[in-house]
């Protein structure tokens, strides 16, 4: 990538270049290419950005790196929560246990499935100590029947894409879980768990994917966007292993 010819090409808008090598590239072009394009010029690198900048950046660039994505108007936003990846905890299939017992007495028939997606779902595999649950749902669009359930968990809506919605604990209350409603038989709910399955299976893919998360918290341990999107390239190759895996086995999901 070369920031500052992209950003004549751009018209010198950092982030109109930006935009538009997203939409030649695809999601490779990550957040940390428009961080680039602004740092280079300045003769930084993209973590030297002060944190309020590349809040800034990434609340701009977020409806570009996930369709429909905005913020729900009602929500807190939390204080810094550092990314902080540690080894695999024996304790996180019983947390999860607990936290689908307690959603699926409140959801019932709303939720076609809940599963344990997310890294702490793969037995020995690095990873933020946050649960990731993801739950099944038949109309995505109807949030009266999922929404007052989840927050009766003590989870808030934080934010809705037009693939899935975002739970986490409100502040002040531990981060310990995070919980993504999709639609049921929807592409974002078998990426997810067809990626997790493929990890499973993979030792191979379990230490490129630990490797990269780890290398990403050392830069991004403030950043949870740039933390997400500087494991792009990993995820994606994985995924494609993982679509070939799944030919091969005739996975299901």
């Amino acid at each position: 990538m070369t920031g500052r010819g992209a950003c004549a090409a751009g018209g010198g808008d950092p982030f109109t270049a930006w935009r538009e090598m997203r939409e030649r590239g695809g999601p490779k072009v990550t957040l940390i290419w428009l961080y680039a394009l602004v740092a280079e010029p300045r003769g930084l690198e993209p973590h030297d950005l002060p944190l309020t900048e590349r809040r800034v950046l990434a609340e701009r660039a977020l409806p570009v790196l996930r369709p429909g994505f905005r913020h729900n108007p009602g929500s807190q936003s939390r204080a810094l929560d550092p990314v902080g990846v540690v080894d695999y905890d024996l304790n996180w299939p019983e947390r999860f246990t607990a936290w689908r017992e307690r959603l699926g007495g409140l959801l019932g028939p709303v939720a076609c499935r809940i599963e344990h997606v997310g890294s702490t779902s793969v037995p020995g595999l690095a990873a933020k100590p946050v649960i990731d649950i993801q739950v099944s749902v038949a109309d995505l669009d109807d949030e009266d029947r999922y929404v007052p359930p989840c927050e009766a968990a003590g989870l808030q809506l934080r934010f809705r894409e037009n693939e899935h919605r975002y739970f986490v604990p409100p502040p002040g209350k531990l981060r310990e879980v995070q919980v993504h409603v999709c639609p049921q038989a929807s592409g974002w709910e078998r990426r997810h768990l067809l990626f997790r399955d493929f990890l499973r299976s993979s030792n191979e893919a379990q230490e490129a994917y630990a490797a990269a998360k780890r290398q990403a918290a050392r830069f991004w341990s403030d950043d949870r966007a740039a933390y997400n999107e500087a494991k792009s390239g990993v995820i994606l190759s994985i995924l494609d292993q993982a679509e070939a895996w799944a030919r091969a086995t005739h996975w299901v999901m």
